[in-house]
């Protein structure tokens, strides 16, 4: 997983309250577990004109109305959204397809809670933030070709040009894992030393436990 320390980028807006995560990777995208190839499909729906097929297709036309279709915002990386994002079924494909768009962080308001999560556990940083705080963003971003915002975890700020817009909360130890580009599998495995001792300790305590290691022998 990359690690997140302080990230700048260019921000796109998107103005559109719930949006769920069927819209963000439609569900006939969700067959691989691979987490890569989901990039080209995100916001499938509202990102073409011609509707998409199960696999690969001729060529679809991009919806010039759609916001990440708008030169402006080519090689965006922190998303702008309204409440409640990420609502809908608990897909994890929703945050895979986000970055490997390319985008980094998403700032609203209030987020769906398992997507926050998978967010999270995949090096998606969700930051909430006031309402009028978001308000002002979209308006900033709407005034300004070429708006970026800086966001720093280490002190959990926001900034644009050195002025400090906002302040969020993270869980800690999802901070940590982040700072050092750690998923759950990445933190367990530092402790792979210690989770072996445990577990050839409990087979000299308890071998009753264990009788595949007779059967083996």
């Amino acid at each position: 997983m990359q690690r997140f320390e302080t990230w700048k980028g260019l921000v796109v807006p998107l103005d559109r309250l719930n949006v769920d995560t069927d819209a963000i990777i439609p569900k006939q995208f969700l067959k691989a577990i691979s987490r890569v190839g989901f990039g080209v499909n995100l916001f499938d729906n509202w990102r073409y004109l011609e509707p998409s097929g199960d696999g690969p297709g001729p060529a679809r036309t991009p919806n010039p109305d759609f916001v990440l279709n708008k030169p402006r915002y080519q090689r965006a990386s922190i998303l702008l959204a309204r409440a409640n994002f990420g609502c809908g079924s608990s897909r994890e494909h929703a945050p895979w397809a986000l970055l490997e768009y390319g985008i980094r962080a998403i700032i609203a308001p209030s987020f769906a809670d398992i997507f926050y999560n998978n967010s999270l556990k995949n090096g998606l940083l969700p930051v909430v933030l006031p309402e009028a705080v978001v308000d002002r963003l979209f308006q900033a971003v709407a005034d300004t070709v070429g708006y970026s915002l800086t966001i720093d975890l280490i002190t959990q700020r926001v900034m644009a040009d050195d002025q400090e817009l906002g302040a969020f909360a993270i869980d800690p130890f999802r901070k940590e894992c982040l700072l050092d580009g750690l998923d759950d599998i990445g933190w367990t495995l530092q402790y792979q030393t210690d989770i072996k001792n445990y577990e050839d300790r409990r087979r000299r305590e308890t071998p009753w436990l264990f009788p595949q290691d007779r059967t083996a022998s």
